[in-house]
């Protein structure tokens, strides 16, 4: 009954509707696993879209959110302020790298991204300096799906390529990962350079683009460049945040402090929605004026929600009294080892882990209703998307489980590769 009453008024995230099997109702989770409603229990390789970092059903976060509900589940954010939301920001700005000290509470990872847009762009407007209405950005990359952040998403090969007539136009350049490549970017960023608000990167890690890995000496090269010509960085986390790649968050491993920094997913430890996009001083004193118009322009019905704020300071507690990081490098060591069998073998063309991230990536893009139906048939939550197969488990996830989940890919992956080759 639930899934006939589905497919008649819900309508999917990514999903063509018209084609799709239905899907399946999951009635709760605990730990590291979502139980279904004809009773089985699977294994969560993703922490739901890469959030529930603590794994589900944490009681610290659930009793802290408990709390709060009781008191104040809500207020606007418009004239009033509340202790849950001046506690975390003052928490973010202790925890984030350099002077990023002023933090924008939103509530979602779209949202984030376009606030840092709108922060970069009227940054300059407030300078008085007209004319900087495009982004550099990086092929591979994803923002996020509102239209702002859909415009610096990868323009060819990305799930937005059919929207480019709507959106703003950006500029495009490859990752530096070449001399060459530096050498292209450092050109490009001269020649639109007035026209320019700011230089957008994901640090570390393209995820939705494919789970796609740079090293830290890139990103410093990114941000050497962007600082040479006098643009902001925006560092967009909100996948990297909060112990992903292995620490706290991924522009610590090379060495940077970008100029506005976007959080979401797990900062609430897979909770509920909350978003952040941080500033640093100088970026926050381009709005600091005797004109009203110099505000920053943005003010979502539900920012800095009390009992999103409750769970963001919830899980900021297990990151200090819990040992994620070393739990995020015990992940990483069982990834590389359990996936390294399958290294070489036909239709495979690359193994990569970096934290609590392990992606095999095909030849060419495999079956993935086939390999979604082989995984469920193992009692494992694995989604495929594009080339790639790709787990990003709770950082607490048990040994057990993730040797599940690295058995269901072993068994799995090979028949499916070897049908590309």
């Amino acid at each position: 009954m639930t899934s006939d009453l589905s497919r008649k008024n819900l309508w999917r995230p990514y999903t063509q509707m018209r084609l799709a099997p239905p899907p399946l109702e999951a009635v709760a989770t605990r730990g590291s696993r979502i139980v279904l409603a004809d009773g089985r229990e699977l294994v969560d390789g993703i922490a739901s879209w890469w959030t529930a970092v603590h794994g589900y059903n944490h009681p610290h976060i659930a009793q802290a959110v408990a709390d709060q509900l009781a008191r104040m589940p809500h207020v606007m954010f418009g004239g009033l302020t509340h202790a849950p939301a001046e506690r975390l920001a003052a928490r973010l700005a202790a925890l984030l790298p350099g002077d990023l000290d002023h933090v924008f509470l939103t509530d979602s990872g779209s949202v984030a991204v376009e606030v840092a847009l709108k922060m970069a762009a009227q940054m300059w407007l407030n300078r008085g300096v007209s004319g900087r209405t495009r982004v550099l950005a990086f092929r591979g990359g994803y923002h996020g799906d509102t239209m702002g952040a859909m415009s610096v998403c990868d323009p060819e090969e990305g799930m937005h390529r059919r929207f480019g007539a709507y959106l703003p136009s950006q500029v495009f350049c490859d990752l530096p990962r070449s001399q060459a490549e530096t050498e292209a970017l450092d050109s490009a960023l001269a020649a639109h350079r007035e026209t320019l608000a700011a230089v957008i990167v994901e640090p570390l890690v393209q995820g939705a683009g494919g789970m796609i890995l740079h090293p830290p000496e890139v990103l410093a090269t990114v941000a050497r460049l962007a600082r040479r010509h006098g643009l902001p960085l925006i560092a967009d986390e909100i996948f990297t945040g909060f112990g992903r790649t292995g620490s706290l968050f991924a522009c610590q491993q090379a060495g940077i402090v970008p100029d506005i920094m976007c959080l979401s997913k797990a900062l609430t430890g897979g909770t509920m929605a909350l978003a952040a996009t941080v500033a640093r001083t100088e970026v926050f004193e381009a709005f600091w004026s005797e004109d009203p118009a110099a505000a920053l322009m943005h003010g979502p019905t539900f920012m800095a929600n009390p009992l999103a704020c409750a769970a963001a300071n919830a899980s900021l507690d297990l990151f200090e009294s819990e040992p994620r990081l070393d739990q995020a490098g015990a992940i990483a060591r069982r990834l590389t080892e359990g996936l390294a069998g399958l290294k070489g073998l036909p239709g495979i063309a690359d193994i990569r882990v970096l934290g609590a991230i392990g992606a095999v990536q095909f030849t060419a893009a495999p079956d993935l209703a086939a390999l979604k139906t082989a995984f469920l048939a193992r009692d494992v939550w694995v989604r495929p998307f594009g080339d790639i197969v790709y787990l990003t488990p709770a950082l607490t996830i048990p040994e057990a489980d993730l040797d599940r989940l690295i058995a269901a890919l072993v068994a799995v992956i090979p028949g499916q590769a070897a049908a590309l080759s």
